[in-house]
C-alpha cells in the first residue's frame, strides 16, 4: 500500500469508510491512490487545472499495477479548474490541499449552491488561513473540526468544514455580522479551536505565532511614521496569544 506524508494521513484519516471523494489540485495523485487501496473509497475523483499534474496522477495509478476494471471502476481522472469538474452533489468528501486559503475562497465561492451540495469539504491551506476561516463562515459554512499537523519545518492546519444546514456540531468562530471583525483578526487565523483538540503541538503552534507577532511589533516600533492605532492592534493580537498559552498551559 501506498505511504502517504503525516499531512496527506491526517486528511485521510478524516475521511469515513464509503465516502466517495474528489481530491481537487491532485497533482501526484497519492492520496486517492490510498484511499482506494484502503477500502475507504471504492470511487475517487482526481482533479487537476494542470495537464501535467494530472498525467503524473495517472502515471502514479498505473504504476500500482491495479486491475485494468479496477482503474476504469475506481479512479476517475478530470481536467478542470476547481470544482467545475463536478456535478452537484457527486461526492460526499471534497479535499482541497496545498493551496492558498484565498485561491480556495475563489475556488468554493465561484458556485456556492454547487459547493454547498457536497457533504463535506477538508481543505489544508498553505497559507491565508485566517482569510479562509472568515470567508467560510460569512458564506455558509460550518468549521466542525481544526487539525494540525508537521510536515517538516512547518506546521499544517487543516479545516474540516460543512454546508451550514448540515446537521453538525459547531466549532464557531465570531462572524464579522456579530461582531464587525475583519478577516485579519487574530481569532480567525488563530482560533482558540486548534488548542482543543491538538495537544502540545497546538501550543508549539500558537508559541510560534506569537514569536511571529512579538517581531512584527519590535520592528513598526522602530518606525517613526507608524501610527500608534496600528500599535495598539498589534499589542492585542500578541495579549489573545499570550492569554490563549496561559490558558491552555494550565490545562495540561
Amino acid at each position: 500500500m501506498i505511504k502517504l506524508s503525516d499531512r496527506l494521513q491526517m486528511i485521510a484519516d478524516l475521511i469515513e469508510n464509503g465516502q466517495t471523494v474528489a481530491d481537487i489540485g491532485t497533482d501526484h495523485g497519492f492520496l486517492p491512490i490510498y484511499l482506494w487501496e484502503s477500502g475507504k473509497s471504492s470511487r475517487v475523483i482526481l482533479a487537476d487545472i494542470s495537464k501535467g499534474s494530472l498525467q503524473k496522477a495517472i502515471d502514479n495509478v498505473e504504476m500500482q499495477n491495479f486491475k485494468e476494471e479496477t482503474v476504469k471502476n475506481g479512479f476517475d481522472f478530470r481536467l478542470g479548474n476547481g470544482i467545475e469538474v463536478l456535478q452537484n452533489g457527486e461526492v460526499d468528501v471534497v479535499v482541497i490541499a496545498g493551496m492558498g486559503g484565498i485561491l480556495m475562497t475563489e475556488i468554493l465561492g465561484k458556485n456556492l449552491n454547487k459547493s454547498k451540495s457536497m457533504k463535506c469539504f477538508i481543505l489544508q491551506p498553505r497559507n491565508s488561513q485566517g482569510k479562509l476561516r472568515w470567508w467560510l463562515l460569512n458564506n455558509g459554512f460550518i468549521i466542525k473540526q481544526e487539525k494540525i499537523v508537521r510536515e517538516g519545518k512547518y506546521i499544517c492546519e487543516v479545516i474540516f468544514a460543512e454546508a451550514e444546514e448540515n446537521d453538525s456540531v459547531l466549532i464557531e468562530l465570531p462572524k464579522e455580522s456579530d461582531l464587525e471583525l475583519q478577516s485579519e483578526d487574530i481569532r480567525y487565523e488563530v482560533p482558540e479551536s486548534i488548542l482543543m483538540s491538538n495537544g502540545s503541538l497546538a501550543l508549539e503552534f500558537v508559541e510560534r505565532k506569537l514569536e511571529i507577532e512579538l517581531n512584527i511589533l519590535k520592528n513598526i516600533k522602530k518606525s517613526a511614521s507608524i501610527s500608534g492605532e496600528i500599535i495598539q492592534q498589534s499589542e492585542l493580537r500578541i495579549l489573545y496569544l499570550e492569554n490563549l498559552l496561559k490558558k491552555y498551559n494550565k490545562s495540561r
